[in-house]
């Protein structure tokens, strides 16, 4: 590749909501913008295990946006696949980060593990993507920085990174190529969040690379705490228990600080909140530990968690499920694709007093997708289960900005980018910012392909 040219190749989250990992080539270098695991539909899950389009080995660096799994879940791979090179991260994202991959470590393992005892897998033996040994190998890479501070990688390449709200930790990043500023807006927080400072915005950039999961949506003007309330009064009407697929990382917070808020004030009944997810617990501690990246003291999030009991072992878990007094309980994972959620489903999917409560994104392939939509039975551990139990959705709690919130979020841009590609979404809300940014803005947008790859000149600086 000539010296005046950058290369730029989607190797996921294009076309789709997962996988985010974009390959910068230039003056000698191979930058990997987010190393995220595909989730989701089975044709895009199968794509993990798809050696990548590029060499591992060849790859010097990987620079972080935040640590969702659909953004760093899949770096164990690609240590185990031959990178050497440094994982650099704002210091809440490594140590999230930390906490997410051993936790799909041992997710995989542990269905690897089940998969072959009951044979329920078409692989023989069932393998895990990558185990905790493979995690254990990745995290030595892992290089923290802080924010608004620019760093070379060489004299022509320099990165910085910004606050972006969404989860603690998470940024948008500026990479600085010759002339050219690259900018990638990793996922957009919102400008109002209980927890959460509003995202900064960038002033300039030549190429931008926006996220658009909510590009086709609005999120309610109502207040996420009252449509909370009057949604768990409603349910515990029932007299069952209430299960809530979560989020470990910012949404569990978030339910607890919002649930902390509704019984301090009366406004919801009595009755006990279990938060049962590993993940979940271990992310408060990032919590305590940063607590100038959120609104919260330590005081309050030692507050927050004395009123929700927190579970520990797996025993405790299956306790509580055995438990029929009315509950409720929020357990990882967000859109019921694996974790203790399921465990829970076992024994409340079936229950007609019982309430499945969706709150945040579901993306195609899960089973949060599937409940949304009506099914009628659930495949939990090769097994169908019938869906008794009322499915609510609210709306309202995702971390993501909405339509508004990424029109607003490019406000500051003092001139048109060359380049704007829209990532991390499903067709229609890739295609519903498309319109919305030619509509406000009159610029045009690219909405790239998997392993798109895209030539650009640029000079040195």
């Amino acid at each position: 590749m000539s010296n005046n040219t950058i290369n730029i190749q989607f190797l996921g989250a294009a076309g789709t909501v997962t996988g985010s990992k974009y390959l910068i080539t230039a003056f000698g270098k191979n930058i990997l913008i987010d190393c995220g695991l595909f989730q989701g539909l089975k044709e895009l899950r199968l794509l993990n295990w798809e050696p990548l389009s590029f060499p591992p080995a060849q790859i010097d660096v990987v620079l972080l946006t935040h640590a969702h799994l659909d953004h760093t879940g899949y770096l164990p791979r690609l240590v185990k696949e031959g990178f050497t090179g440094n994982i650099v991260g704002t210091s809440p994202t490594l140590q999230v980060a930390e906490i997410i991959l051993k936790d799909s470590a041992k997710i995989q393992e542990e269905d690897a593990i089940r998969a072959n005892k009951h044979k329920y897998s078409r692989h023989k033996p069932a393998l895990p993507l990558y185990g905790l040994d493979d995690v254990e190998a990745t995290l030595p890479l892992m290089k923290s920085k802080p924010l608004n501070e620019w760093f070379h990688i060489n004299e022509n390449i320099r990165y910085r990174f910004r606050y972006n709200g969404h989860i603690i930790g998470a940024t948008f990043i500026e990479l600085q190529i010759g002339d050219k500023l690259l900018v990638f807006s990793g996922d957009i927080g919102r400008e109002i969040d209980p927890l959460l400072f509003p995202p900064e915005k960038p002033e300039h950039a030549d190429i931008l690379f926006i996220e658009a999961t909510y590009g086709n949506r609005l999120h309610p003007n109502r207040q996420a705490i009252d449509a909370l309330q009057e949604l768990i009064n409603r349910c515990t009407n029932r007299n069952g228990t209430i299960i809530i697929p979560s989020f470990s990382v910012e949404r569990t917070q978030l339910l607890m600080y919002l649930f902390w808020q509704l019984k301090k004030s009366g406004r919801m009944k009595d009755i006990p909140i279990y938060m049962d997810s590993p993940m979940g617990r271990n992310v408060l501690e990032v919590f305590h530990k940063n607590t100038s990246w959120h609104k919260l003291s330590n005081e309050e999030c030692s507050e927050m968690c004395s009123e929700i009991r927190r579970i520990k072992t797996m025993d405790e878990t299956h306790a509580l499920a055995a438990d029929s007094s009315p509950k409720i309980i929020i357990a990882g994972s967000g859109m019921a694709a694996g974790g203790r959620v399921l465990t829970y489903f076992t024994k409340y999917l079936s229950d007609e007093n019982a309430t499945i409560l969706l709150v945040g994104f579901q993306a195609e392939g899960t089973r949060g997708r599937a409940l949304l939509e009506g099914a009628k039975e659930i495949k939990l551990y090769g097994k169908y289960f019938q869906v008794k139990a009322t499915i609510e959705n609210i709306e309202g709690l995702s971390g993501h900005a909405d339509q508004n919130g990424l029109i607003d979020w490019m406000d500051k841009l003092k001139s048109m980018p060359e380049k704007i590609f829209i990532v991390h979404s499903e067709k229609e809300g890739a295609e519903g910012l498309r319109k919305k940014v030619k509509e406000i803005y009159k610029w045009e947008c690219a909405i790239p392909s998997l392993n798109e790859l895209i030539n650009l000149q640029i000079n040195k600086t």
